[in-house]
């Protein structure tokens, strides 16, 4: 066939370039509706609310009351601003007042046949040149728009919660959008001070495509008693540096709402990773949807609080009987010589541990101990340390060119390649050293520990300690047992994680433990929207950083960590679950196989200036 032959995609109808949108209905006055109300009004836009519930436009007139006086004892707004905004914003419970209005947007639940009967009404409403926005992100915003009399006039207007303070806004076209309608949402954005981001119709965006996702594993991972929730939460929180953990998250978002998203997510996807955990629709059909009903995975001391209090699922409630007593651990061992191996091993002199540092030559393990002294120093001059506790700290590090200088350790760490055939010779050199009772612990992040514990004859005395990078920083560490750890080695490292004040959190033996068991596979989905063309990485990153909360978006953490080094614990992932959709993007896949490898070569998602 001819290709030239081919007529051109349609264009959706041009429209004359609109007047600034000031005047603003918006239609649902719940938390959402009432933010952004609040948000518009700030602004200096004149604004309706319209809700049919005369409560619920109540509430948003004190809510908005409450904020603004919060704004002026902040000294955020005056006296004065406070009541020209207040004035600004009126209620009503009749659609019909949106008539005046230059933009409607509607926040009604994520009900299709409820947003059509909305849309419906306001199509014989408003004027002809008012523009018509949805808050949906979940459903499609085409289906809306083709349903509408004014399709070209029809886009998706997505704020996040709470409205004030989150600064993404999504601009979603459909492909009966016209450009000016665009323009002017972009451009009244902005002017609210918000960052918009132009993205495709598509169930979820871009931000709550990639977040519903790991939201739901981590649903399943709950689900499946891997780990408590509140390990799960505190694992993301300071593993990954994030503001919630994703089911004190789901509470907040409300878990019916989370159910709905992924829902649609599914029907567009197919993919089994966007199938809702079945304890979200358990939860949902029991009225347990999160803080507003006063209990989700948490139970709260009430509808609509923040205040979790403790209930049957609470750490030491219960109680499983007496815990086994840990051995005492004096001196520890570390075994390598690069990064996380003298972070850690500074993580335990500084608590007071004899550390042997060993690597497979006497310079080298002098050279991680520099390395080590280097970091004592920088800690010195930003006042987190005293000179004395710097001189303690080095002076309890002894550096070894061999494993024998373990003899006498009661916990060897284990910090070398990751590399299963490395690691497992490694064990079984420090099954021969170690003397009876010491605990032989791994950090690896990927491999399985019964592997390492299987290549020595004493596994009951083997576990896994993932400590995080860098190791003196971060809080964090997944204590990994096997079907074969002895309890007392649990309880063991356990009580050593606390000495060493760092925050421990159990899980079992399996591929990722928790932290990238959730965050690969959200790595890997924001892979798979570039290599779509749906958005590109600055979009994507912006909207994970202002929509999410996320401290780097996932194309900066992906050249970070390293290309190579995330397409390798993918594909052990995908191993592991055997489940297509943890399959790696064929994109990360050419990267690396390009040689770009993120900032380490100077080119990954991004070009780097050489150092």
């Amino acid at each position: 066939m001819d290709r030239t032959s081919t007529p051109p995609p349609a264009e959706p109808p041009s429209l004359p370039s609109p007047a600034p949108l000031r005047a603003v209905a918006v239609v649902g006055l719940g938390t959402m509706g009432a933010g952004i109300a609040e948000v518009l009004v700030r602004a200096g836009r004149d604004v309706v609310g319209i809700d049919v519930s005369e409560a619920a436009a109540a509430h948003a007139v004190r809510a908005l009351e409450t904020a603004t006086a919060r704004a002026v004892r902040r000294e955020r707004i005056t006296e004065d601003e406070r009541r020209a905004a207040l004035a600004r914003f009126r209620t009503a419970t009749d659609l019909r007042e949106a008539a005046g209005a230059d933009l409607v947007i509607e926040v009604v639940p994520e009900d299709y046949a409820l947003k059509h009967e909305v849309f419906t009404a306001l199509d014989a409403i408003v004027r002809p040149g008012a523009i018509l926005a949805t808050g949906t992100n979940a459903l499609s915003v085409t289906r809306l728009a083709a349903d509408s009399a004014r399709p070209e006039r029809v886009l998706g207007l997505h704020f996040f919660n709470p409205a004030p303070a989150m600064k993404l806004v999504e601009v979603v076209s459909s492909v009966l959008t016209a450009p000016a309608a665009v323009s002017a949402v972009t451009a009244l954005a902005r002017e609210l001070g918000k960052e918009p981001v132009a993205v495709g119709d598509r169930p979820g965006f871009v931000a709550d495509g990639l977040l519903f996702g790991y939201l739901n594993q981590a649903a399943a991972m709950y689900e499946s008693r891997y780990a408590t929730r509140e390990d799960i939460d505190a694992a993301m929180r300071l593993g990954c540096g994030l503001p919630m953990g994703p089911l004190a998250l789901l509470d907040l978002i409300g878990i019916d709402t989370a159910r709905t998203v992924l829902e649609a997510m599914y029907a567009a996807s197919h993919d089994r990773l966007h199938a809702p955990a079945p304890v979200l629709g358990q939860l949902a059909e029991a009225g347990l949807t999160g803080r507003k009903a006063g209990r989700g995975f948490y139970t709260y001391d009430g509808p609509d609080s923040a205040v979790v209090v403790a209930d049957a699922e609470t750490p030491g409630r219960g109680g499983d009987g007496a815990a086994a007593a840990p051995r005492e651990v004096r001196a520890v061992g570390v075994a390598g010589s690069g990064t996380m191996a003298s972070g850690i091993a500074e993580v335990f002199a500084k608590a007071g541990h004899h550390v042997v540092l060993a690597a497979r030559t006497q310079e080298k393990a002098e050279a991680a101990k520099a390395r080590v002294a280097k970091s004592l120093a920088r800690s010195v001059d930003k006042g987190r340390l005293t000179a004395a506790e710097r001189d303690a700290a080095l002076a309890a590090i002894e550096p070894a060119g061999s494993l024998d200088a373990f003899a006498g350790v009661d916990l060897a760490v284990e910090a070398v390649a990751e590399d299963l055939a490395v690691k497992q010779q490694l064990f079984g050199t420090l099954d021969k050293v170690c003397r009876p009772g010491a605990v032989l612990a791994t950090t690896t992040s990927s491999l399985p520990v019964v592997a390492l514990a299987r290549a020595t004859s004493r596994p009951q005395d083997v576990i896994g300690m993932h400590f995080f990078n860098p190791a003196p920083a971060m809080k964090l560490v997944e204590v990994v047992r096997t079907v074969l750890t002895a309890d007392d080695v649990h309880a063991t490292v356990r009580a050593v994680c606390a000495k060493v004040r760092k925050h421990a959190v159990d899980c079992g033996d399996r591929a990722g433990f928790i932290v990238n068991a959730l965050l690969f596979p959200y790595l890997n989905n924001a892979v798979k929207m570039v290599q779509e063309h749906y958005a590109s990485p600055d979009d994507i990153d912006a909207a994970m950083k202002l929509g999410g909360g996320y401290p780097m978006g996932p194309f900066e953490l992906l050249d970070v960590v390293g290309l190579d080094v995330s397409l390798a614990i993918e594909k052990v992932l995908h191993r592991e679950f055997r489940d297509p959709g943890l399959a790696p993007a064929p994109l990360l896949e050419h990267l690396v196989a390009a040689g770009c490898l993120g900032r380490k070569t100077g080119r990954g998602f991004r070009e780097y200036a050489k150092a």
